[in-house]
């Protein structure tokens, strides 16, 4: 009887053993590249208290639906709501870790060259951006947390982005402490959109999609890995004009086919890069790619 194929968190090619390529693609190594990540995260959106980081209190919406379903599941109070989402990380990391029988020893040394490499991958993105769409727009929507969407309501983002339409009024110019803030806000919730949307979109709904297509479906694996990778990158772009909080549509940011496109470009590059180098390096990736749009659009595009 022929084995069945192997699909779900393992990537598409099989490294050198204990290679870089080997073992940064280990689940444990995804979890101590992405702690610092996690932690920085939480400490920007729960300790902050200057006005410019209060913004930071809106929480990637990709952070909200993994809050509300443990928070429907498990039971927690609002009191420990904040803190399931990142244990839930840690859990499904070292899941991942245990089911995949690798070895559980990292070396610190590795960090760096994958720091070095994510941000190298961040920049294709960057250039393809403004390419389509002019300044760098960051991969995340955010939602403030208690706030209901009614229909037709465009719920807080955090798009670095003005208006095409000028303002009526002239605003009055930002201080310095007020600029540095709300940058460090801006790259609080890209480095979260990082974790959480890749863990919503590639890590959760690829492999979903990869069980319902292949094993329900019958089709065949590489049809499987197409499909999974279409329909989380059209979904991954559609979340970012239209989202779903507190069971209610909401509109995010208007439409534009090369905002559409660009993301949809994105969540295939993400796709394929989390099929071949796992969910550390996509993350990091993603969360570079934030950070970096955040700098290019503040130095060349003064947003």
């Amino acid at each position: 009887m022929a084995s069945r194929p192997e699909y779900s968190t393992r990537q598409l090619f099989n490294f050198a053993k204990d290679s870089y390529l080997e073992r940064t693609s280990r689940p444990i190594y995804a979890l101590i590249f992405l702690l610092p990540f996690i932690v920085f995260y939480e400490m920007g959106t729960v300790l902050s208290n200057t006005d410019a980081l209060a913004m930071t209190q809106d929480r990637v919406v990709a952070f909200i639906w993994l809050q509300s379903f443990l928070d429907k599941y498990l039971g927690l109070g609002s009191r420990f709501a904040w803190v399931a989402p990142p244990l839930a990380v840690i859990v499904i990391l070292i899941g991942l870790q245990l089911a995949s029988r690798k070895q559980w020893h990292f070396g610190l040394a590795d960090f760096g060259p994958m720091t070095i490499e994510c941000m190298l991958l961040a920049v294709p993105l960057i250039v393809l951006s403004l390419f389509l769409s002019g300044p760098a727009r960051p991969q995340r929507d955010m939602v403030r947390p208690g706030y209901g969407a009614m229909p037709g309501e465009v719920l807080p983002t955090c798009s670095l982005l003005s208006e095409r339409s000028p303002p009526v009024t002239e605003p009055a110019p930002k201080s310095r402490d007020a600029r540095s803030g709300t940058l460090l806000a801006n790259i609080v919730t890209g480095i979260g959109a990082g974790i959480y949307e890749e863990l919503i979109f590639r890590l959760v709904l690829m492999c979903a999609l990869m069980l319902v297509l292949q094993d329900l479906m019958g089709l065949s694996q590489k049809g499987s890995v197409i499909l999974s990778v279409l329909v989380s990158a059209a979904l991954f772009s559609a979340h970012h004009h239209i989202i779903f909080v507190n069971g209610q549509l909401a509109l995010s940011s208007p439409f534009s086919w090369p905002e559409f496109s660009f993301r949809t470009i994105a969540g295939v590059y993400f796709a394929v890069l989390f099929a071949i180098r796992g969910f550390g390096i996509t993350a990091g990736t993603h969360a570079f790619y934030d950070i970096i749009a955040t700098m290019v659009n503040l130095l060349f595009f003064g947003q």
